[in-house]
């Protein structure tokens, strides 16, 4: 559910944020969603565009990328900010963070709500986003979004602030990402973490550094992990669903993430073609 800005000088700011944004982007072939503005915030702005803002608008993507925990999202992304200098990575992690440290206005609110107990309304998240994102487009960006949306509702709520172009979907098989995890053992005192797949101990079961024992969280043992991917595909199917119906979903499965990001980076050259 969309949260109502607290009082209506927030809200009235807030969306001549949006219209600000949204108006460079007025002349160009990309959808814009005028309509919920009131005529009386129509008023106060000042409606200008011109040639090189409408070409940064077409030039522009909006892109999201899907897939279970575990399932190499991080390591697609850095290959595409590696490939695709375009792309600017946008974590709604990392952004939620960065304005609570720094105290901004959304910082300030956003942290009332997590040191009550309660999650971060949508409405709040989306504006965050497009704060961060308004820059980088100015700039002829593209945007990488990870971390949101996680359910349909969210999915909604970001459709009505902007125009998502492409989306990818990492299919990886569970018992994969299960093996992946649960290969991960640490040593608690140092945080030294090994991996039984790529990143083995010399001697099975001791720190290299200590020789003390090591231990495996209860968050990397396979039958958590089956839980989590399980409670994932219930959330985010219909939100897979939701964005292959409008045609800008592409699917990629595999189990290795090198062999996945071949067909990830030729679908994403023809796309930023087009």
């Amino acid at each position: 559910m969309i949260r109502l800005a607290s009082n209506l000088t927030k809200q009235n700011k807030r969306i001549s944020n949006r219209f600000s944004f949204e108006i460079r982007c007025l002349n160009s072939t990309r959808p814009t969603k005028l309509a919920s503005l009131s005529p009386s915030i129509e008023n106060m702005m000042d409606i200008s565009t011109d040639a090189e803002s409408d070409s940064d608008c077409d030039a522009s993507k909006f892109m999201l990328i899907l897939g279970k925990p575990g399932g190499g999202k991080g390591t697609i992304s850095s290959k595409i900010l590696k490939d695709f200098p375009v792309f600017k990575h946008l974590s709604t992690g990392d952004l939620l963070r960065k304005h609570v440290r720094e105290g901004t206005e959304i910082g300030k609110e956003a942290k009332s709500y997590m040191d009550s107990g309660g999650l971060v309304p949508d409405e709040l998240i989306i504006q965050l986003v497009m704060e961060d994102a308004e820059k980088y487009i100015e700039d002829g960006k593209s945007l990488l979004l990870d971390g949101f949306p996680r359910t349909m509702d969210q999915a909604v709520a970001l459709d009505k602030s902007l125009e998502v172009d492409l989306v990818i979907d990492l299919n990886v098989p569970v018992e994969t990402i299960v093996e992946r995890i649960s290969d991960r053992w640490i040593h608690p005192a140092s945080g030294r973490v090994y991996n039984y797949s790529y990143n083995p101990p010399r001697v099975h079961g001791k720190d290299n550094e200590t020789g003390e024992a090591l231990v495996q969280r209860d968050d990397d043992k396979p039958e958590t992990v089956r839980k989590r991917l399980q409670a994932y595909d219930t959330v985010t199917a219909p939100l897979i669903k939701y964005y292959n119906d409008k045609g800008i979903l592409k699917s990629f499965s595999g189990t290795k993430s090198d062999v996945i990001y071949v067909g990830v980076n030729q679908w994403l050259k023809n796309q930023i073609k087009n």
